[in-house]
């Protein structure tokens, strides 16, 4: 006879579930400090003008924990979502002491490996666990609450980190912030948090999806739907990449100030955020596909026009409008590949999926910083936002439309 605690529903897992919330949050939190202020902690502390070597710790970042998600994936089942989050979140600890201490670039791509695994482990943890708890029903608003939390405490930690930034300098008061979260979402899952991996045998029982023989070929190449939302996750982290990269670049160079820069870059993620409240319901009623597409091709048409345009409030609307079109597909992406595999196989599945993802990060930065080199951060900008269109027209015609 199954318990209370083990009836899957967001109404019978309400209190956990707000929990997770809250911890996904501090996970987002710890990432975001870095969206505003490092490419300037580059030039500034380290004298590095190179765009491909400035991006070299979102490389560092995007590779580890793309790994990582991978890793996860493989070990959720067997060691449990909880023991996994404390692991990730025993890695953010170092992160914000190296980088007020570092003295040569070096370490800053070190404290980014760290906040890889960090990011990998604890994301992959809270994602896995709202959908152990809420089941088929709620699924798509589940991740739309997870991705809410975690993208709106971005968009709000890179924006206190632009403040405090240029009103106190780019060190050591805007890392201070990492330490508090780190240690808050370390302390909140070690007494709070309960493991989750028993409902899956609840819901494998009822679950129609069927297993695969090889869970990482289907969802990378195989299966239309898995692999086609696989590449527009890499596609979606890649541009990602290089907004976080050079985004800052491109606004220092029209004089815009921290603050305003750290406005900019904290409205993409804030409107990534809030919109999931909306767009993850969306998605367990209206088309995937449909919103698949549009959320990329919006995306696509959003960067293509930031070259072009130096209103500090055009800019700003911009910004704004990618987010939307970001928030339409990310909590999608995740409702798929959760409908589209077992339960006994969803966590690897997530993580093959969550591999390719971010290792878009990586690609999106050799990408846009090598570019940028050669031929400037106009046409990289550009390049990038063509890509993401074409990732909206593989959708289009790869994706089956019964999603």
């Amino acid at each position: 006879m199954t318990n209370k605690t083990e009836r899957q529903g967001l109404k019978e897992n309400l209190t956990q579930f707000i929990l997770l919330v809250v911890i996904n949050a501090f996970v987002g939190g710890m990432v975001g400090i870095e969206r505003t202020i490092i490419p300037q902690f580059a030039s500034e502390n380290f004298n590095i003008s190179s765009k491909s070597a400035i991006l070299s710790f979102i490389i560092a970042f995007g590779i580890t924990k793309a790994l990582t998600n991978y890793a996860f994936g493989k070990l959720a089942n067997s060691l449990g979502r909880k023991k996994l989050l404390i692991i990730g979140w025993l890695f953010a600890i170092p992160v914000p002491v190296i980088l007020i201490n570092a003295n040569f670039w070096g370490w800053v791509i070190f404290a980014n490996i760290l906040l890889g695994i960090n990011q990998g482990l604890t994301w992959s943890s809270t994602v896995n666990m709202k959908i152990d708890l809420v089941g088929e029903k709620d699924r798509g608003f589940a991740m739309g609450l997870n991705e809410f939390s975690g993208y709106l405490a971005v968009g709000i930690t890179a924006y206190l980190s632009g403040y405090i930034a240029n009103k106190y300098g780019i060190t050591p008061y805007p890392f201070y912030i990492g330490t508090v979260v780190a240690i808050s979402g370390l302390l909140m899952t070690i007494l709070f948090v309960k493991e989750t991996k028993s409902f899956i045998k609840i819901e494998s029982k009822i679950s129609k999806s069927s297993s695969f023989e090889n869970v990482f070929m289907e969802t990378t190449f195989k299966n239309k739907t898995l692999s086609s939302v696989t590449q527009a996750g890499l596609v979606n982290n890649l541009n990602d990449g290089m907004i976080w990269g050079l985004l800052p670049i491109l606004l220092l160079s029209i004089n815009l100030d921290t603050e305003q820069i750290g406005l900019i870059a904290a409205a993409y993620p804030t409107f990534w955020g809030i919109g999931q409240l909306f767009t993850g319901k969306m998605s367990d009623f209206y088309s995937k596909k449909k919103m698949l597409f549009w959320g990329m091709f919006v995306q696509g048409i959003s960067i293509l026009f930031l070259p072009f345009i130096s209103d500090f409030i055009l800019l700003l609307s911009l910004s704004i409008l990618l987010g939307i079109g970001t928030a339409i597909v990310y909590p999608t992406f995740l409702t798929v590949i959760a409908e589209e595999s077992s339960p006994l196989q969803r966590a690897e599945s997530i993580g093959a999926f969550r591999l390719w993802r971010d290792l878009g990060y990586a690609i999106g930065a050799i990408i846009s910083g090598i570019t940028a080199d050669f031929f400037g951060v106009n046409f990289s900008i550009i390049l990038i936002g063509l890509i993401t269109i074409i990732s909206s027209i593989i959708i289009q015609f790869r994706m089956p439309s019964k999603s």
